[in-house]
């Protein structure tokens, strides 16, 4: 599996300067290819280097490396969206493969600028320090809140599965962020906390349009994301380490394509279009490879409808959206708690055969075609 980690570097004032100019200039030459690259029609990084190779060199006066570089980027940019001409921000990433790059040991790294060589200090935390010797091929120059900063792409070691033993279903949502067959619920009021906080803040520095607003409105671009990202993180990491103490499979549904099928009321688009459940999946499947818990995706369909104890399915089961009581037998559960029972049940049908017990048991319940 391939991961990337961020590495910040700590250059004096000098190689700061350097790095600035070199990006400024990397990125100067990306527009002026991107317009060639319009002119012709031609997203071939291949056909842009015969046409402007030598050209972009003397203009630009970068190396032959960060010509070729920077042509591969202007050139995998425009391929995504052929109708427009991509721009490029002064000091976006730049782009360093081993030819301009190398490692000197862990504590440092020499990266090409326009007057040269440069080895800049690096900083490591230990997770960093852990897997920085399992790079792979090239590395982006960012720059962020006046800092520099490396993101490398690593090969993590993937262990073997291992064989579950029964499933943790997991019901993802807006309220309850996450929430297990075991019952475990891990809320989502701090998340909307800070969403309520960051929407008035964004709202109330618009209204001024000053130079001031603008200025505090970048500044505070990001940390809102950035919020759900580390909250995020945590829950799928708690997750995973439950499954695989417990040596369990995980169990989630399958919400691909989701917001484009759902519609929601006025004052709920907010917060359902900035509602980050393919990030939280996303950092549990990842997390799963590299602990060896096996996942599985099933159909959501009616999970939250479903009685998990008789299979009764019918939308009035659904007295609100914290709970669930079943029309047909009178089970009562925590609504969240309830979907992620029949999500860990749907998971016993997927990717093995049904046998003669399994009909029985689940002979009542909604099964669909797509699980069988």
């Amino acid at each position: 599996m391939k991961l990337v980690i961020t590495l910040r570097l700590a250059p004096n004032e000098e190689q700061h300067r350097a790095l600035l100019k070199t990006l400024a200039r990397f990125n100067e030459a990306a527009n002026w290819i991107a317009k060639v690259a319009f002119e012709h029609k031609t997203a071939s990084k291949y056909k842009l280097q015969e046409l402007i190779y030598h050209e972009v060199r003397k203009r630009f006066e970068l190396s032959a490396q960060m010509t070729v570089r920077c042509i591969s980027k202007v050139a995998e940019a425009y391929k995504r969206n052929m109708s427009i001409k991509p721009t490029f921000k002064p000091h976006g990433a730049m782009v360093y493969d081993e030819r301009i790059m190398s490692f000197k040991g862990l504590e440092r790294v020499s990266l090409l600028t326009l007057g040269g060589r440069e080895i800049i200090p690096v900083r490591l935390g230990g997770y960093q320090r852990a897997r920085v010797d399992r790079r792979r091929g090239q590395a982006d120059l960012l720059y962020r809140g006046g800092a520099f900063y490396l993101a490398l792409t690593v090969h993590a070691l993937e262990p073997e599965p291992d064989d579950p033993v029964g499933t943790l279903g997991v019901d993802l949502g807006i309220v309850n962020l996450a929430t297990d067959s075991d019952g475990e619920i891990h809320p989502g009021e701090s998340v909307e906390r800070a969403r309520i906080r960051y929407e008035r803040h964004r709202r109330k520095l618009q209204k001024r349009r000053t130079r001031s607003a603008f200025r505090r409105l970048k500044k505070a671009s990001g940390k809102e994301k950035r919020f759900k990202r580390n909250a995020n993180h945590k829950i799928a990491k708690a997750i995973v380490e439950k499954a695989k103490e417990s040596g369990r499979a995980i169990a989630l549904e399958d919400l691909r394509h989701l917001k484009k099928r759902t519609t929601v009321k006025r004052l709920q688009r907010s917060r359902h279009s900035k509602w980050s459940y393919n990030q939280l999946r996303s950092f549990i499947e990842y997390k799963a490879k590299l602990s060896g818990v096996v996942v599985v995706l099933v159909d959501p369909r009616n999970t939250s409808r479903m009685c998990s104890e008789c299979g009764h399915c019918e939308r009035a089961n659904r007295k609100s959206q914290a709970k669930f009581v079943c029309n047909s037998c009178g089970h009562a559960a925590p609504a969240d708690v309830n979907a992620a029972a029949n999500i860990a049940a749907r998971a016993a049908f997927v990717n093995r055969p049904i046998v003669a017990t399994d009909v029985e048991i689940y002979s009542h319940r909604l099964v669909t075609s797509s699980v069988l």
